[in-house]
């Protein structure tokens, strides 16, 4: 028996009747749900009944649950091993955990390695003293501060992904570096929504749309028109009079966008957000936002930062020898500019 999703199934419209003989009315349904990868899940899709969309809400609600748990690097979960217990045991033990943190991890130091480390899951020690910085600083504006060079150079020396031991035949994972620390935080989520859509679709979902907190995956195309769906991207400037800066066309693909405008505090009036540059150590600042569009949301979720850690003319050439993968960069100025093909997706 499905147990309830704690959400709210709205039934949009009846748009859609298939011509084809015997065929049931698809209706198209949203669903949304709080709390996952500490975000709003939504979801949209077309299916023959309510309760079939339910079904489908509820198979990608579980499994993103699941994910969450088993990525969480703050929280501990009765009977589950996730990144905060291989954190936990660095230096000491190695730990038997789910194939689909071994699955993750691996992924990630293929990213790690296409990137030229500037997607780096190991560089937890770094963002964590940027983590309390940061949080300090919001619960304290006036006393808010930086880290000191000194502490970030000393956590830096303990973020080498190579000391990250993954024993694929016993589903172990071993930190050897006692003060290493895993921070998945820039690829997780897409990760997951690619593992959830690949979930819904199996199950039988053929059209829809899966938003994890902005990373946006469209399972085939709008069944309604049999065109891609219709996404919006963010703009970056809250006092804009128009608030989607962008749409773009997404058939089977996604869309995932860094940002420097929703996690930041200030010190002495100036902004810091919370993508960390690795070579430097501290928060990015060549771009407002940097959205990408490819055929896997873990890949765009990973290209998004390291994009935004890249020069412009370093990130495009990058973002051009990608096969079936786009790039939009908006400057500090309000300035656009696209990858080769990027525009070939926007909505005209």
């Amino acid at each position: 028996m499905i147990k309830k999703v704690i959400s709210i199934i709205l039934l949009i419209s009846a748009l859609m009747s298939l011509t084809a003989c015997g065929e049931k009315e698809l209706n198209k349904y949203q669903s949304e749900f709080l709390m996952l990868f500490d975000t709003v899940t939504r979801i949209v899709g077309y299916s023959e009944s309510k309760e079939e969309f339910k079904e489908y809400s509820q198979i990608i609600h579980d499994d993103l649950k699941e994910y969450h748990q088993l990525y969480d690097i703050y929280n501990d979960y009765e009977g589950v091993n996730n990144i905060k217990t291989i954190n936990d045991n660095a230096g000491i033990k190695p730990v038997k955990v789910d194939k689909r943190i071994i699955e993750l991890l691996k992924f990630s130091k293929e990213l790690y390695e296409k990137t030229n480390g500037k997607t780096n899951i190991a560089f937890g020690s770094v963002l964590k003293i940027w983590h309390k910085y940061r949080n300090e600083g919001i619960e304290d504006p006036e006393n808010a501060s930086l880290p000191t060079d000194e502490e970030l150079k000393i956590a830096n020396e303990h973020t080498n992904i190579e000391d990250m031991i993954i024993d694929e035949e016993n589903s172990t994972v071993f930190l050897k570096d006692p003060l290493m620390s895993l921070d998945v935080g820039a690829i997780a989520k897409g990760y997951a929504t690619e593992q959830a859509s690949k979930m819904a679709r199996d199950s039988g979902l053929h059209s829809g749309l899966l938003s994890v907190g902005g990373n946006v995956r469209a399972i085939n195309n709008n069944a309604t028109t049999n065109e891609p769906w219709n996404v919006g991207i963010q703009n970056p400037d809250r006092e804009a009079e128009k608030s989607v800066i962008e749409v773009v066309k997404l058939d089977n693909s996604s869309l995932v966008t860094s940002g420097d405008y929703e996690r930041y505090y200030t010190v002495d009036g100036e902004k810091y957000n919370h993508i960390i540059d690795p070579d430097t150590m501290y928060p990015s600042k060549y771009f407002t936002a940097v959205s990408i569009i490819s055929k896997n949301s873990g890949v765009s979720d990973a290209l998004s930062t390291a994009i935004f850690c890249m020069p412009f003319e370093e990130g495009l050439e990058f973002i051009n020898s990608m096969p079936e993968t786009e790039a939009m960069w908006i400057f500090s100025d309000k300035t656009i500019k696209y990858s080769d093909n990027f525009e070939s997706f926007i909505k005209q």
